[in-house]
């Protein structure tokens, strides 16, 4: 079983906050949540409405969806313009990659199944192995960023040719009160939580920007020294050492449970600290 041994982890998660809480707890640790991340809607109902008018005529062969939130706010989108049957009539005309389970799961919501898919942990490397195995050169592609362009992503498919139509449909912003964020960097610089989970490479730019001006600089030797930075996946961890952390604990399944497990693997190597309730903010 997990065992976080009473220690205090710091929570980034927002979406889903409360499910990351109640798992930290019921894994015996004691979660200091500190939302690090808002998804802010972006009014696309023109370039989704472009998008159809090239899906519907022909000139999109494979659409590459990358997060379960961008697909069910194209569908929202669509819904709004009265073309969502359209949507899905096109969909199932053409070939889908899907980054990982979430954006299966909502075309599967939708009745649609993706055609193609990336392999774990579903990085945008992943995505591009995934790619070399389609024809794209010539044809035009549908990309669905999520909350910033991947431009990386864009780069490798123009590399191969493909003509993209792109698809900006909600944006990452920091929380709108960013006091608990601040907050636990000043914990973390102070060593006064054991750990954190980080479960987006946004959350860490935003965990840097929030923190105090004072505070900034040490956080990295504290994540590197008495503070354990937990990352769900290899982008997340690329983007931990791109601040200078050089220890990042990763779960081989880039999901929350497996991340909470490995980091009670690593709490055990190393001595038991006392809980002291006072730290721990609300």
């Amino acid at each position: 079983m997990n065992d976080l041994r009473g220690c205090r982890i710091g929570v980034l998660e927002a979406r889903l906050a409360s499910e990351a809480a109640a798992l930290v707890r019921r894994s015996g640790g004691v979660p200091v949540a500190a939302p690090a991340l808002r998804e802010e809607p972006f009014p696309a109902g023109p370039a989704v409405a472009a998008f159809l008018d090239e899906l519907s005529a022909g000139r999109i062969g494979l659409v590459v969806w990358q997060t379960g939130v961008g697909v069910a706010a194209v569908f929202r989108e669509a819904e709004a313009l009265g073309r969502a049957d359209e949507l899905r009539d096109g969909l199932a005309r053409v070939r889908t990659l899907s980054r990982g389970p979430k954006p299966a799961a909502a075309l599967a919501a939708q009745g649609l199944r993706p055609t193609h898919g990336a392999a774990s942990p579903y990085t945008t490397a992943d995505v591009l192995r995934a790619l070399d195995g389609l024809e794209v050169s010539g044809q035009g592609v549908g990309v669905v960023h999520y909350g910033e362009p991947n431009e990386p992503l864009a780069l490798g498919l123009r590399a191969r040719g493909a003509r993209l139509v792109e698809l900006q449909v909600y944006l990452w912003r920091p929380p709108s009160d960013d006091r608990p964020l601040a907050a636990l960097a000043a914990d973390v610089a102070a060593a006064r939580v054991d750990a954190v989970l980080f479960t987006s490479q946004i959350q860490v730019r935003h965990l840097w920007d929030a923190a105090p001006a004072a505070v900034r600089p040490l956080l990295a030797e504290a994540f590197t020294g008495a503070v354990i930075a937990a990352a769900v996946g290899p982008t997340c961890a690329e983007a931990l050492r791109a601040y200078g952390v050089r220890d990042v604990v990763t779960p081989e399944n880039p999901k929350l449970g497996p991340l909470v497990a490995a980091l009670s693997r690593r709490l055990a190597e190393r001595p038991r600290r006392p809980l002291q309730a006072a730290e721990v903010h609300p």
